[in-house]
């Protein structure tokens, strides 16, 4: 006999762990128990020798596949003489932090009963086990238990109860377990004047029987009577939206706005309703099978689509007749579409009601927070929907639907929210190679597309995507989720990272912090595009000094480069503490600063005077399309050097050449200009061809080649000024394109080709300097399909070992896991 205890940390609760472990233990005919605790999951098992060691490898090798088991110790124990196997009741221990599963989507098993008219769940829009459902967004303390959930209130009817409590049941311990008899129950409200569903039919049930309002009881119900109920709704609720109605939907992480998506009438009245006037809608499908009449879907986005997590994935469209019914206000033309199928058992039911593709979108007044509650909803957009598919389970947490894509076989995180946070990313901990603790940080993200990072130990708990933090509403959901996981994490920050841009939100936030906080907290700032790459490289545990290519919009400088302060073309040679601008491009003028931004017309037009190109016979389709005193305008402020900052972004380059060749003068959504000159290039060749497109490189000063002692960025500064990129070739060539009539396709591709070549030949050039072979890409500008699947092939071919991530956004949704590693490394060399 021979007994040993087994400490599983990771995502081990909620996902039928305990019961995994109980019926494998059965299965030996091992003597023991299994509980959850704050820290993870113990066992004591105890039985013959050989069968007692083999037990933690059968553990880990065959562990549920909703779980994620980072370490599995194991310590030797006195034998206790157990007459059987037990799952104990959880043990509370303060302080000890665990990990959490995100929601996951309707299972496989669960669907299945979902149809199946002998199942007393058929039809149920709240089916789960626990291999699926709702997790972080019901959640409200450790260990997960159903007393600790928002599914408090329901109070288990007998078969529920029987289920949770049968170790062999899928359901044992699933804490969102619930029927028509005990659970949530779904409701349809209608907004103010909102017509009838079906006014001519007289036996038609209104809306007015199965309103959601406050106060209402919950208790135990008729089953037949609530199925009929709640097929009834679902039945109205798709009628609304063949009557080209607005729909508002409560679902995991919050509300979503669904309409028809082969109307137009419908699409167009929810883009006037919600102001998002040029944005691509997401799309959900009930299938595969449908979803593939409308895109090309290939084995790994398939894989995606029906998975555990069913994100948003951006696909190509297809370019014949199949599509055709889909609205042209979904995309506006754009080649890609954002698919999603079904994730919870209301989205299922209401799919196979409608049939057909609904757009689904986030449920928010325009750049505001998703809309978490009912009364909110049925107050803030009532303006927006026409009718609110409601139920009575309260979400804890915000949260937005993942978008993902795979670029040349490698995912792309676009947005990082339901189904992949909270899963920490594992950052090398510094205690194992150096004796000085490093502190808590909490890493509090950029302004666009803001994450915050929590930084404890070896766990990096990287938020989902809060949002654009522009307002109020934003910055309070910030805190609301900031404060939420310092407390399931039992993490108490001890250092905050900001970005050195004064005016974000998130950078005032932070300083703010330091002088109400009730204990001593360092500040630390870090550059925007240093964060950018060290984000990558600490992904892929890569410490030593790369070299750093950051191509995105706007980031704030430092006090290194007096004119231009907004950077957006860097090249860095950076490791996790530092690093030194190697090159960058020319700066550029912004002639009304965000205003240019939002009217790359403007852009373009500083950029031509700046070059002095405004002559050249190949801007006249250009000014033809001006504003009347436009330029006139433009060269004034200019001159008197008002309003008109400089920068040496990327990102603002691409709006330039968008509106110079007609592609887009206006941005109609954040990058749109970008966008659409991707689409317009031409997709038939997408090599990196030899053309007359071309940046120049000027070098500042003579090299000198370091060696390896002398690789550190500060040993680099003293023998390197950055070089220049200066796009005037480049523009030059375009302009003689378009003067001789070069299609507008070709124009496109030919930039694309030219911005890849320079990366390309950028990293050659540093890596001579200083013989490094790693290059990590990061950035706004690698979201593009050309630019980054045609530089990580070209840098290969070099000989390069390409980084760039994908577990976090390369937008500035990775920005806050880079700001929290950069601030622990310069703690850890301050203590």
């Amino acid at each position: 006999m021979k007994a040993i205890t087994i400490h599983i940390t990771g995502v081990v609760q909620g996902v039928g762990f305990r019961p995994f472990v109980y019926n494998l233990a059965q299965e030996y005919s091992l003597k023991g128990w299994v509980l959850n605790a704050a820290d993870g999951v113990h066992v004591h098992v105890e039985g013959p020798e050989a069968i007692v060691d083999s037990f933690p490898v059968l553990v880990e090798k065959s562990a549920p596949a909703a779980s994620k088991i980072d370490r599995v110790s194991v310590s030797s124990t006195k034998p206790e003489w157990f007459d059987s196997f037990e799952i104990r009741q959880s043990a509370p221990t303060a302080g000890e932090r665990t990990l959490i599963s995100p929601d996951m989507a309707t299972c496989h098993a669960c669907t299945e009963e979902l149809f199946d008219p002998s199942n007393r769940r058929y039809r149920y829009p709240f089916i789960n086990c626990t291999d699926c459902g709702p997790r972080f967004t019901i959640i409200r303390d450790t260990p997960y238990d159903r007393p600790l959930t928002t599914m408090d209130k329901f109070k288990m009817c007998p078969a529920c109860e029987a289920e949770y409590a049968d170790p062999k049941d899928r359901r044992f311990h699933a804490q969102p377990d619930a029927c028509f008899v005990c659970g949530p129950r779904v409701y349809l409200n209608s907004s103010q004047n909102a017509p009838l569903l079906s006014p001519n039919d007289p036996d038609c049930t209104t809306t007015l029987n199965w309103e959601w309002r406050p106060g209402l009881s919950i208790e135990h119900r008729n089953a037949h009577d609530e199925a009929a109920r709640s097929n009834s709704i679902i039945i109205e609720a798709a009628e609304a939206l063949h009557n080209e109605q607005i729909l508002a939907i409560k679902g995991l992480g919050g509300f979503q706005f669904a309409c028809n998506a082969r109307s137009d009438i419908a699409v167009r009245k929810l883009r006037e309703r919600k102001h998002r006037y040029g944005k691509p809608l997401a799309v959900m499908f009930a299938n595969v099978e449908q979803a593939s009449r409308y895109v090309h879907i290939n084995e790994q986005e398939q894989e995606l689509l029906e998975g555990r997590i069913r994100p948003i994935v951006l696909l190509k469209r297809h370019s014949d007749i199949q599509g055709a019914d889909l609205a042209e206000s979904v995309a506006f033309g754009m080649p890609e579409i954002g698919v999603m199928l079904p994730y919870t058992g209301l989205h299922h039911l209401l799919l196979e009601e409608f049939y057909g593709p609904l757009i689904m979108t986030s449920g928010n007044i325009s750049e505001e927070p998703i809309v978490t509650d009912n009364e909110t909803a049925l107050e803030k957009l009532n303006g927006i929907a026409d009718f609110f598919l409601l139920h009575d389970r309260d979400i804890q947490a915000r949260y937005d639907d993942s978008v993902v894509r795979i670029i040349d076989g490698h995912v792309q995180m676009v947005r990082r929210a339901r189904g992949y946070a909270p899963y920490p990313l594992i950052a090398p901990d510094p205690v194992a190679f150096t004796e000085k603790i490093p502190p808590t940080i909490l890493a509090v993200g950029s302004e666009q597309k803001n994450t915050f990072t929590l930084l404890d130990g070896e766990y990096a708990f990287v938020s989902q995507h809060i949002g654009d933090l522009e307002n109020t509403e934003t910055l309070d959901a910030f805190e609301e989720t900031e404060t939420l996981y310092e407390h399931l994490f039992r993490s108490h920050p001890e250092a905050l990272a900001y970005d050195l841009h004064p005016e974000y939100l998130s950078t005032k936030w932070a300083k703010v912090q330091k002088d109400v906080a009730t204990r001593p907290i360092k500040l630390e700032g870090v550059q925007h595009h240093h964060a950018h790459i060290v984000a990558t490289t600490a992904e892929f545990g890569v410490s030593d000094p790369v070299i750093g290519i950051a191509f995105d919009g706007t980031g704030y400088g430092d006090k290194s480069d007096m004119k231009a302060n907004i950077w957006g073309g860097e090249v860095l040679i950076a490791d996790w503490s530092g690093y030194s601008r190697f090159a960058h491009l020319r700066a550029l003028p912004l002639p009304g600063s965000a205003g240019a931004i939002k009217r790359p017309a403007r852009t373009a037009l500083g950029m031509l005077a700046e070059l002095d190109l405004l002559e050249h016979p190949g801007t006249r389709f250009f000014k033809s399309r001006l504003e009347k005193r436009e330029e006139g305008t433009v060269i004034a402020m200019m001159h008197n050097n008002l309003n008109t900052p400089y920068t040496t972004s990327m990102g603002r380059l691409f709006d330039a050449v968008s509106s110079l060749i007609g592609v887009a003068d206006d941005a109609t959504f954040e990058g749109s200009p970008a966008i659409m000159l991707e689409a317009a290039a031409d997709p038939l060749d997408a090599r990196p061809t030899p053309t007359r497109y071309q940046f120049a490189i000027h070098e500042q000063t003579q090299t000198k080649t370091l060696s390896t002692h002398e690789r550190s960025t500060e040993q680099f500064d003293r023998h390197y000024k950055p070089a220049i990129i200066d796009p005037k070739p480049l523009i030059v060539a375009i302009l003689d394109d378009m003067s001789n009539g070069v299609a507008q396709s070709e124009i496109a591709r030919r930039f694309h080709m030219a911005v890849i070549t320079l990366i390309g030949d950028i990293a050659t050039k540093a890596s001579r300097a200083t013989n490094i072979k790693t290059v990590a890409l990061s950035g706004g500008v690698m979201m593009n399909r050309l630019v980054l699947g045609g530089a990580r092939a070209l840098l290969e071919t070099k000989g390069f070992t390409v980084l760039c991530s994908e577990k976090l956004p390369v937008n500035d949704g990775c920005i806050s896991f880079g700001q929290a590693i950069v601030a622990r490394e310069r703690l850890i060399e301050k203590i």
